[in-house]
């Protein structure tokens, strides 16, 4: 259902709960008070879910309806190592603290209602579960350790907290070291562990591969598409049709190109561009995926699971089949194509004058590399140039408007992340040689600027005309974050303006200006990112913090972003005339749950290539137990600080390795002050440290500053 109607369902049904008259009931009585019919009862069963979900009512030990008391709330508990957790309730800025003695049993991820206590002074909200909801996942991956009669599984998410009991009979022959798949079929309580059964064994945590394969089944990602997807899939043609020109603009005469990395597979944007009189005609074309993967087909609904590509170091779980990505949907080089573009005319301010979306058919010229758009453009390479040489200008025609792009966004304040991101290789066993710092070139500044100039540009078309629409939002920073930041900053010299508990992002562009070239770069960098929310989809327009604009939204991937494929469905049927009141009101009624599963599907794809980075670090690491390096203190808290090293990695310096009695954590000054050799270290301070140990089953990589005497027992 839409929102209007939801909205209006949820306040009948809260007016009824709320009336001094009603008493807890079940929903069948519910249905009977409210004269429900047949028809209508699923949505209401469903208005009563979005309700307990908000916690605005709860269910009874009977399985009745009330009110929920004022202090109770319903989220999703994430656990820790160490026992405690936090419930993260959704529109809420502040996560509850919640005690090891008070988290009823609750695993990492379950859904749980939580009573928060009032009378608490200190600077987080504490609760305590009141009752477990709906447990996350029935599967866990972990690594067995064998007993005498028996065994349990560690699990790879350190934030499960609780080992598995598994008893004998139903350990499959499993041995100490063995990656392996768990059904829990128990899951015990506050003072009893989970039990469950071995349903798979991986291979030993040791074997090459096990470890990013576990990976994938931690997260739950498909690696298979179904044999209904396979079927539809042998049905599309290899290369397009005459029938499939029918009503598209021909745009085969046009200097084309795509610009992507070496070993990308899937191209699914192309550039053309020319100037005349003092306006750049820039033309941004997207692989027209829709043309194949249609609505409720196998495919869109697999796609939509999915919801994006998962990109793991050594290989890709695409959102759609090779035949698609890499094949008729990929822009390759000579071959007709088709494609929805958008052309923008664009004056040397950078302001769009005009743009018109249109469905065609290209021709790729060249594909081209980053690497070789960089020789042309920044190293002048001769070679390079001679190589390209009908291509030349068109290249220095891009530079010039990029630039204008780029000058545009920074006087509106839109924040440009330039830290270092790292790329791990690896051998032909999956093992990690070198890490190095991705190379974001001008190259790779272009195709960024061009590929934001159409988001923006289609985002807000369809906002105004008023149509159903996926956005990507991002909302403003939380103002507790904000002004954490500015005391932190503060120790380095450095300040930002808050006004009403509200930073516009200029100040935040100005300071990474400020930082740009020194030594604390990296780390400030990095810390404000951390103080600002999570960029999501959502179906309302609600700007973009980090952009500094209104209107934006995700159409240049829809090889590999589900939003980008539904907004492309929408476009080319408002470009046919087909958007009628009927298909508006589809659309008002799905796009709310798309974008919902589109940001879910996101973060679980960030969260394994976190994953999977993390685990190479500490593999890369193992290769250079004793070796010396310089770092930067990262992070500080009361049972060690954090180290980053120039290659990315971080490791930790471990209080019971440094070189005192005792330690003090000021917090407010983010220093680390020993008692009796009053020795202080502080955030953003240059240290050399020597690397100890490294951890896979952790994560963790334990180091120790050189000019201390290093625990060799540790």
């Amino acid at each position: 259902m839409d929102k209007v109607v939801l909205d209006e369902k949820k306040k009948i049904l809260l007016e009824l709960i709320n009336s001094k008259d009603y008493h807890p009931l079940k929903f069948k009585e519910i249905a009977v008070i409210l004269q429900v019919s047949r028809d209508e009862k699923q949505d209401l069963r469903e208005v009563l879910e979005v309700l307990l979900g908000e916690g605005k009512i709860e269910l009874d030990t009977r399985g009745r309806y009330q009110l929920a008391d004022a202090n109770t709330r319903t989220g999703v508990f994430s656990g820790t190592q160490r026992g405690f957790g936090f419930v993260i309730v959704e529109g809420e800025e502040e996560d509850i603290f919640i005690p090891e003695n008070a988290t009823r049993g609750a695993l990492h991820n379950d859904k749980v209602m939580v009573s928060v206590k009032t009378d608490r002074t200190g600077k987080r909200k504490e609760g305590e579960i009141i009752r477990i909801l709906e447990r996350s996942s029935s599967t866990i991956v972990g690594v067995f350790e064998k007993n005498r009669n028996s065994g349990f599984v560690i699990a790879d998410n350190l934030k499960f907290g609780k080992d598995i009991f598994i008893p004998k009979e139903y350990t499959k022959g499993a041995v100490t070291g063995h990656k392996v798949v768990v059904k829990i079929t128990d899951y015990g309580g506050q003072d009893r562990n989970p039990e469950g059964k071995i349903t798979e064994i991986l291979g030993h945590m040791n074997d090459p591969g096990v470890d990013i394969i576990s990976v994938i089944m931690t997260y739950n990602l498909p690696l298979e598409f179904s044999r209904e997807v396979m079927e539809q899939v042998e049905t599309i043609r290899d290369e397009i049709s005459e029938r499939d020109l029918t009503g598209r603009k021909d745009i085969r005469n046009l200097q084309t190109v795509t610009i992507d990395g070496e070993d990308a597979k899937d191209l699914d944007d192309a550039i053309t561009i020319s100037k005349e009189g003092g306006i750049y005609h820039l033309g941004v074309h997207i692989a027209d995926v829709t043309n194949y993967v249609t609505e409720n087909s196998p495919l869109d609904k697999e796609a939509l699971k999915r919801g994006t590509s998962v990109y793991l170091i050594d290989r890709v779980i695409p959102m759609l089949p090779h035949k698609l990505s890499n094949g008729i949907c990929s822009l390759n080089a000579g071959t007709d194509r088709l494609a929805l573009s958008c052309f923008m005319d664009i004056d040397e301010k950078g302001n769009v004058t005009g743009h018109e979306i249109a469905e065609t058919v290209l021709r790729v010229d060249r594909r081209m590399t980053y690497t070789s758009v960089k020789k042309i453009l920044e190293n002048q390479d001769e070679e390079e140039k001679k190589e390209y040489e009908e291509l030349v200008p068109m290249f220095e025609l891009m530079s010039e408007l990029a630039d204008i792009l780029r000058e545009k966004r920074r006087k509106r304040g839109s924040i440009d992340f330039d830290f270092p991101e790292s790329k791990i290789l690896l051998d032909e066993t999956g093992h990690p040689v070198e890490i190095k710092p991705y190379d974001r070139n001008k190259a790779t500044k272009i195709i960024e600027d061009f590929m934001l100039i159409a988001n923006e540009t289609i985002a807000e078309d369809f906002f105004w005309q008023e149509i159903p629409f996926v956005y990507r939002s991002h909302e403003n920073p939380d103002s507790e974050k904000i002004k954490q930041l500015g005391i932190f900053i503060n120790n380095f010299g450095y300040s930002i303006k808050i006004n009403q508990d509200e930073i516009h992002p200029k100040e935040l562009q100005r300071l990474l200006l400020k930082i740009d070239n020194t030594p604390e770069e990296a780390l400030i960098s990095r810390l404000t990112l951390r103080s600002m929310k999570r960029a999501k989809y959502t179906s309302t327009s609600d700007g973009h913090f980090g952009l500094a604009t209104r209107y934006y939204c995700h159409f240049t991937s829809p090889i590999r972003r589900y939003p980008d494929l539904q907004i492309h469905r929408i476009i080319k049927e408002n470009l046919r005339g087909g958007l009628n009141e009927g298909r508006m009101k589809h659309y008002n009624k799905i796009l709310p749950d798309v974008a919902k599963q589109a940001s879910i599907a996101e973060r679980r794809a960030d969260d394994a290539e976190r994953e999977v980075y993390k685990l190479k670090k500490v593999e890369y690491m193992g290769d250079h137990i004793g070796e010396i390096f310089e770092g930067v203190i990262s992070g500080i808290t009361n049972w060690g600080l954090y180290v980053e090293l120039p290659n990315t990695v971080e490791g930790m310096v471990r209080v019971s390795q440094m070189q005192d009695d005792y330690y003090v954590y000021d917090e407010e000054h983010y220093t680390m002050i020993g008692e009796h050799t009053r020795k202080t270290y502080k955030l953003g301070e240059k240290v050399l440290v020597e690397v100890l140990a490294a951890d896979k089953l952790l994560r963790a990589i334990d180091i120790a500053f050189v000019d201390e005497e290093p625990k060799k027992d540790q």
